[in-house]
Formats: C-alpha cells, sequence, structure tokens
C-alpha cells in the first residue's frame, strides 16, 4: 500500500501539505532541519509565554493549569494554562482515548520552535479550538526533545505522507497509536493555501464516525509499511572493497556540484550548516594530499574556507554576543532563524578547529573560541551542565503584548548611533547599518518587510580590507570594533531575553565535550601574543578541557544509573522518564573518548568501553546489523528505526561507526576484532544507500573510508602527564589535522593506567614500560604494523607526524 492509499481516506479533508513522491526517496529527508513549514507574515504574530517555568493563572487571564503544570520539559510548560486539556504522552492519555473511543491529537513541538509559538498562540490558547479538541480528542503535547523516539515516528509518517515535514508536528492517531492523519502548522481559519485546524477537526471526528473501520486498517497498514521499508538488515557481514572510495567519492563530487561559489555553502535558500558537509569535504582534502593531488585539496580547500568566511562575517553569527543562529533564510548567510541550539554550536567548533588546524589561519581559531565563550557566559549552568537552546522569539521592551522573532538580535541606525558615539559610522559602515534597515541583500531576506528598519549585522567585508581605509592598522581597527560589539551587548543585555530552554540532553552535550576538549589541545598552537576582542575571552585553553570535565561530570552523576549501566536522556529538575536512546549513547561516547585523547584521564576511556557496551546491548541488531535508534522496550513506541540522514544532527549510526574504528584501534586484537565487525555489519546494511544516495550519508561515507585504512595512525604518549614537557608532546600531537589518528596517553607510574593496558593492550603496556624513565615525556608513532624510533621533543614529533604524510602522498 503506497502512502497516496492511506491518504485517500483523508480525501475530503485539505491537503496541509504537497503531495507525496516515493515513499523510498521521502525517507531520505523525514529528519528536516528546519523547524518552520513556510514563511509568511505570521512570523510578528504574538509567541506563547515562554518560561521556564509554569506561570502563575494571574499570567493567564486566571485560568487553571493543566496536566502539563506537573511537567519538567520547558515546551510542556509553556503550554501548562491552555484551556487545551493536555496530557504527556503516557498510559493515561491512551486509556482515555481508549475508554471514551476517540482519536487522539497528538501535538510535538520545541520550546524554542517559532512555529510552535504561533500555532500555540492562535488555536490552542483559543477557547472555541480547545473546546473541539476537548470534546472530540484526547490531546497529548510532546517535547521533541525529550521524546526523540516519539517524534521520529510520526514525522517519518508524515513526511513520507506528504513530502516534508517541521514542527509544530500536528497528527491524530487512534487509540491504538496507530497514524490517521497528519501535518505541520495549521492556521486557525482557511488561508494562505492551508485547511483551517477548526476544519481539520471536524473533517477528522467526521472521518472517525464515518470510516473508523477503514481508518484504522490504513493506519495500521501505513505502520507495518514504513516497518517494512526502515527495517533495513543485511546477511553479509562483508563490504565491498570499493564501498569507501565510492561513497566519498560520489558524495564529494555531488557536494561541489551544489557549491555556490559566490556566498559558500552547498545548496540555496535557505542555507542550514549542516556541518557533516564540511566534515566529508575536510576529510576528502586529507586523502588528495596523501595522494599527492596538492592541486585538488586546495580546490576542496577554497570551498570549505570561503563557506565558513561567509557564514561567520554573516548575520546566521552573534557578532555581539557570539555563536552561531540556527539557519539563514537567505543564500547570504544574512537574515536568520534567530533560535540558537546547541547541537549546531558544538559541530561548528569542531569544523573551525579543523580548519584552522590546516590553514594555520587564527581567524578560525578566533571563530571557534567565539562559540566557545558564548556557551560558557550563556549556556552553562551552576553543575557544569550545557542548556539546550535560546529562542528566536522574545518581546521588544519589557511588558510589550507581543513578542517578535529576532527582537534581542536586531538594531536601528539610531541605537548605535546613541550607544556608539564617535565610532557610529566607522561601525555602521563595517557592518552594513543603514537608516532604513539592510535586510535587502536578497529578495528572501525581508519578503514582508518584518525588519523595515532594523538591521542584522554582516560584515560584507573583512576587517583587513576596511581598516586601511579608515586609515587604521588592523591592531587598532579591531579594537574599535571589538569595544563597540561590548558597549552594544552591554545594551543589548537590558532587554528582554529570548527564552533559555534549560534543559540538558546528553547527546547535545556529547557534541559539546568533545568541542571543548579538543579546542583546549588545538588552541594551544596559537602565537602567545594574539590579542582577543570581544566577544572572544582569550581565556587560556586548559579552561575549555575543565568545562567539558564537568559537563561530562555532570552527566555521569545525574544521568547515569552506574548498577544499570545506562543512560537517560535529558535532565531538568531531574532525570527524564525517557531512557538514553542510540544517539545519547554515540555522542557521548565521541566526546569521552576526545577527553580522553585531548586530556589524558583514563577514567573517560574506561566509561566510554562501558557505554559501548550498553549501547550494543540495548540498540545493536545482532542479526541484521546496525544500530536501532531506540530500545525495544516502550511498546508506545511503534517503530525501531535504524537512522542514516545525517542531518542538522549525524545520525547515530554514523557516530558509532566511527566510535568503533576509533575503540579497535586501542585494543588489541581479541576485542579490536569484535568492533571492526561490528562495524563492517553495520555498513553493510546502507550498502545500497552509500552507493546510490551518498549525499545523505556524508559521515558515514568517512566511516567506510577509515575503515579501509590498513592500519590506523597511533601516537602513544609516554610519560608524566601533569609536566609541562608532556603536555607540549600533546599539543604538538595535536597541531595538525589528521583524522585517522588515535592517541594513546599513559602514565607508567599510574597503578590504574598500568593495568588497563596490560589487561587490554599488552603491547602498549610495555611499550610505556620500555620508554626511558629519566624523561618526562616520549612519543611513539606507530602506523601500518610498524613504530618508528620514539622522540622527546615536540619539534620532532611534529616532524616525525608531518614526515607520515609525505610517506603516504610519495607512495601514492
Amino acid at each position: 500500500m503506497t502512502p497516496t492509499a492511506s491518504a485517500r481516506v483523508f480525501s475530503n479533508l485539505p491537503r496541509p501539505l504537497l503531495p507525496p513522491p516515493m515513499l523510498s526517496t521521502l525517507l531520505l529527508r523525514h529528519r528536516l532541519p528546519s523547524s518552520s513549514p513556510t514563511r509568511s507574515p505570521l512570523r510578528v504574530l504574538a509567541a506563547a509565554m515562554s518560561s521556564s517555568s509554569a506561570p502563575s493563572p494571574s499570567a493567564h487571564g486566571g485560568r487553571k493549569p493543566n496536566r502539563l503544570a506537573a511537567e519538567h520539559s520547558p515546551y510542556l510548560l509553556q503550554h501548562a494554562y491552555n484551556p487545551v486539556d493536555w496530557y504527556p504522552w503516557g498510559e493515561e492519555a491512551f486509556e482515555k482515548a481508549r475508554a471514551k473511543n476517540v482519536p487522539i491529537f497528538l501535538s510535538i513541538g520545541y520550546s524554542t520552535c517559532h512555529w510552535c509559538h504561533v500555532m500555540e498562540v492562535e488555536s490552542f490558547e483559543n477557547e472555541e479550538v480547545a473546546k473541539l479538541l476537548n470534546d472530540w480528542f484526547v490531546s497529548i503535547k510532546v517535547d521533541r526533545e525529550e521524546r526523540p523516539d516519539v517524534d521520529k515516528v510520526y514525522m517519518t509518517y508524515v513526511s513520507a505522507l506528504h513530502g516534508g515535514g517541521g514542527w509544530p508536528l500536528s497528527v491524530f492517531l487512534s487509540p491504538s497509536l496507530k497514524p490517521l492523519m497528519g501535518g505541520t502548522y495549521f492556521p486557525p481559519d482557511d488561508k494562505y493555501g492551508r485547511p483551517g485546524f477548526k476544519t481539520v477537526l471536524r473533517k477528522v471526528k467526521e472521518a472517525w464516525e464515518t470510516k473508523r473501520d477503514a481508518l484504522e486498517r490504513t493506519g495500521n497498514l501505513v505502520i507495518e509499511q514504513l516497518k517494512d521499508a526502515l527495517s533495513a538488515k543485511a546477511d553479509s557481514k562483508d563490504v565491498p572493497n570499493d564501498l569507501a572510495a565510492v561513497s566519498v567519492d560520489e558524495c564529494v563530487e555531488k557536494l561541489t556540484s551544489s557549491y555556490d561559489p559566490k556566498f559558500g555553502g552547498f545548496g540555496s535558500a535557505p542555507k542550514f550548516p549542516r556541518l557533516v558537509e564540511d566534515c566529508i569535504m575536510l576529510y576528502k582534502f586529507r586523502k588528495h594530499l596523501e595522494a599527492g593531488k596538492e592541486s585538488e585539496a586546495q580546490d576542496i580547500m577554497k570551498m570549505v574556507t570561503h563557506t565558513l568566511d561567509c557564514m561567520s562575517r554573516g548575520g546566521v553569527h552573534d557578532h555581539i554576543g557570539g555563536g552561531f543562529h540556527r539557519y539563514s533564510v537567505d543564500e547570504c548567510w544574512h537574515v536568520p532563524h534567530f533560535e540558537k541550539m546547541l547541537y549546531d554550536q558544538g559541530q561548528i567548533v569542531n569544523v573551525y578547529l579543523d580548519t584552522y588546524l590546516i590553514t594555520g589561519d587564527e581567524y578560525y581559531s578566533t571563530t571557534a573560541r567565539d562559540i566557545l565563550d558564548y556557551l560558557r557566559r550563556d549556556m552553562i549552568g551552576e553543575e557544569g551542565e550545557i542548556f539546550s537552546a535560546e529562542d528566536a522569539d522574545s518581546a521588544e521592551y519589557e511588558g510589550a503584548p507581543r513578542k517578535k522573532e529576532g527582537a534581542f538580535y536586531v538594531w536601528s541606525s539610531k541605537e548605535i548611533e546613541d550607544t556608539l558615539g564617535e565610532n557610529a559610522e566607522l561601525f555602521k559602515n563595517h557592518y552594513y547599518v543603514k537608516s532604513s534597515g539592510n535586510c535587502d541583500l536578497s529578495r528572501m531576506s525581508d519578503p514582508h518587510n518584518e525588519f523595515s528598519g532594523k538591521n542584522v549585522l554582516i560584515e560584507r567585508k573583512p576587517a583587513s580590507l576596511m581598516a586601511p581605509k579608515c586609515g587604521k592598522s588592523l591592531d587598532e581597527y579591531s579594537q574599535i570594533l571589538g569595544d563597540c560589539r561590548r558597549k552594544l551587548f552591554d545594551v543589548r543585555s537590558k532587554r528582554p531575553r529570548p527564552h533559555l530552554d534549560d534543559k540538558v540532553i546528553v547527546s547535545w552535550n556529547g557534541l559539546a565535550i568533545s568541542a571543548f576538549a579538543r579546542a583546549s589541545q588545538i588552541l594551544k598552537s596559537a602565537p602567545t601574543a594574539k590579542r582577543f576582542y570581544f566577544p572572544v575571552t582569550g581565556c587560556n585553553p586548559v579552561e575549555y578541557l575543565e568545562v567539558a570535565e564537568k559537563a561530562a561530570n555532570f552527566i555521569k552523576e545525574k544521568l547515569y544509573d552506574a548498577s544499570s549501566k545506562r543512560l537517560h536522556h535529558s535532565y531538568r529538575n531531574g532525570p527524564s522518564k525517557a531512557p538514553g536512546f542510540l544517539d545519547d549513547y554515540a555522542f557521548l561516547i565521541n566526546g569521552l573518548l576526545d577527553l580522553y585523547e585531548f586530556g589524558g584521564k583514563i577514567e573517560w576511556l574506561l566509561w566510554a568501553v562501558q557505554l559501548q557496551g550498553t549501547q550494543d546491548e540495548l540498540f545493536l541488531d545482532k542479526q541484521g546489523g546496525g544500530y536501532f535508534n531506540t530500545p525495544a522496550e516502550d511498546p508506545s513506541v511503534l517503530l525501531r528505526v535504524k537512522e542514516d540522514y545525517d542531518g542538522a544532527e549525524p545520525s547515530g549510526n554514523s557516530v558509532a561507526a566511527i566510535n568503533l574504528i576509533r575503540l579497535s584501534s586501542i585494543f588489541d586484537a581479541a576485542k579490536s576484532d569484535g568492533y571492526k565487525r561490528n562495524v563492517e555489519h553495520l555498513l553493510a546494511v546502507f550498502e545500497t544507500r552509500l552507493r546510490n544516495l551518498s549525499i545523505a550519508l556524508p559521515l558515514m561515507c568517512c566511516a567506510a573510508d577509515m575503515l579501509s585504512v590498513p592500519s590506523r595512525k597511533q601516537v602513544v604518549l609516554v610519560g608524566h602527564k601533569g609536566s609541562a614537557e608532556f603536555q607540549d608532546m600533546v599539543a604538538a600531537t595535536f597541531s595538525a589535522y589528521d583524522p585517522n589518528r588515535t592517541v594513546i596517553q599513559i602514565d607508567p607510574r599510574n597503578t590504574e593506567e598500568m593495568e588497563f593496558w596490560d589487561s587490554n593492550n599488552a603491547n602498549i603496556a610495555q611499550m610505556a614500560r620500555s620508554s626511558p624513565s629519566e624523561k618526562p615525556a616520549v612519543a611513539h608513532v606507530c602506523q601500518d604494523f610498524k613504530c618508528s624510533p620514539p622522540v622527546s621533543s615536540p619539534g620532532a614529533l611534529r616532524d616525525l607526524l608531518n614526515k607520515t604524510v609525505a610517506a603516504a602522498s610519495s607512495s601514492a
């Protein structure tokens, strides 16, 4: 049965989205990065009250709270005073629907979702709409960030049915939780070519009363069809020899053909920073370099650096406070959708760090610091936990009746003049500030004139070109800009802030832990005399390692059950009811491996290994290969998906594959072979996709190539970890970009470490024992099943690591 057939039962309903193409194609993109179904003048409508706790009844006209007031999720609490009789996802709601014999209305969103706010104000705060929902349905509200497993099931359905999806997600279910009909945002009344929500409610009620049997049969068939489509498995555990080269080359070729040479990025507007695209381009750069293809390597770097330059100079970058917004609505990275998501920040940092390692250009290291310093200042709790997101919408002034998207971030020319005085003109010229507003660089930037008279800061030219025009040195010019940004930051701090989603999500913390840990060593290679300008603090990179360790400790103390060795998914006023999902384990393991490699504490490697065992127990398909995204324990979750799409976040399977490859290079053959077999089986599951649709799986393409490398490079650092000499060797190890390198730090004096290596890799233990004890730090570089003579100085180590690239190039 096709998706079209499943929609025929609702042929009397207006279609909320486009007719569906083939299911096999749609399942590629069911995990859309966009949170807005479309763009329209509704952007300026009032948003719902954003609060991290349930507001008082007086703030809602004396309304009594509904069940959501007892929840911890910021998104659910935002709806705690709706007149809709909301239930959280759970058996109480399911039983109510069965007892009343009525359909379920499922609404899924998240606290910083602009269009979720719009639909709340228009429909869920509307007494007439609430009465229809309360009389005819059981209404359930779900935070997609708290229950990504539930979101995945119904987003997959809606995307397969209609050719797209987004949030808010609006789905009607049978009491047995099978989908009947769904869409995204619905206006309250018929307009904008969309059915009004009240119309939809009436039509669904009528169809349920007159065609219930057909509806339920259809729902059952749709779920079975999706199970078949998403239950990828492989009988063979062998990976063809050509898969790595074919998948990487095809993906890079597709990305190259979609590259925007004018504004950077891959594809057209709206432009999302899909960082896995940059990851595979940098990976291919290294492969070209090793093959002696210097020209091809530089062609790739030009695309990456131009993209990163345009992103950092664009309005998608918060020049005043640091960090990056979700995406740009135009092709020139200018006018963003203003929410800030943690999962973006961590990935962006790592791409800028890698680009810095390759180019040596401090512009990229400074941008990485900009993001990390934003997170430290605004997104980290008292116990080291890292929060999830900041909203796009906020009030223009205290007591304003409405919220507007971007109100916290945009500026009038007069505000800048009043704040900056004599430096106002210099600042305005640098950031393209105009009295009429500057959202005019593209017809897509502000099609409805919502930002008339407002400016989204953008650097159309770099400071190095602007400074001479003002008769100033680059340092003097940069200092003036930094001082101006600080003054504007102080003014902006007095505005009503966007809502902070202070939920702690394990997977997103894992991405951030990786970024902070890597920055702690990579940034040591920057000149010590380097000057920094606000909002960059210029802290000692070691402080970033402390941030990473605190975040990891928070997860271990608050979100990990040592007895069961299991994770919870999220935390806010306590652990969530939801268990850890594949992404939580895979992303955290990745972060812990980085914490070990860059920080050196064996405890993080031990925990990563332990979590890998739990991940295999809960999610691994031992017969069919690959990992499911959810444990098989919740009967209310109808689909177990093997996610492979590397989108705004990489897929759990892609990250898991790389984790297994990294772990296999640490352990001796017995354990290493087991890790490799799981990777091979995983890649076999997705072989067809890797060959035919590689652009959807950039990170998994990298994993396939990493597996094909005959012997992953090992750098074994032996010595006194606390010594300055040892730390200088660690920094030298990470002074070049090399995605196929494993770093092992070991102190022979540490009994716990030596016991670990004696049990898990006797060769490493022997290497540590045989290293000269009088030297505070010694490095062994091993590859292709042989090790070079040990070196004991950072310069010698850098030379040795560079020689391995030259050797690979000469043998190509």
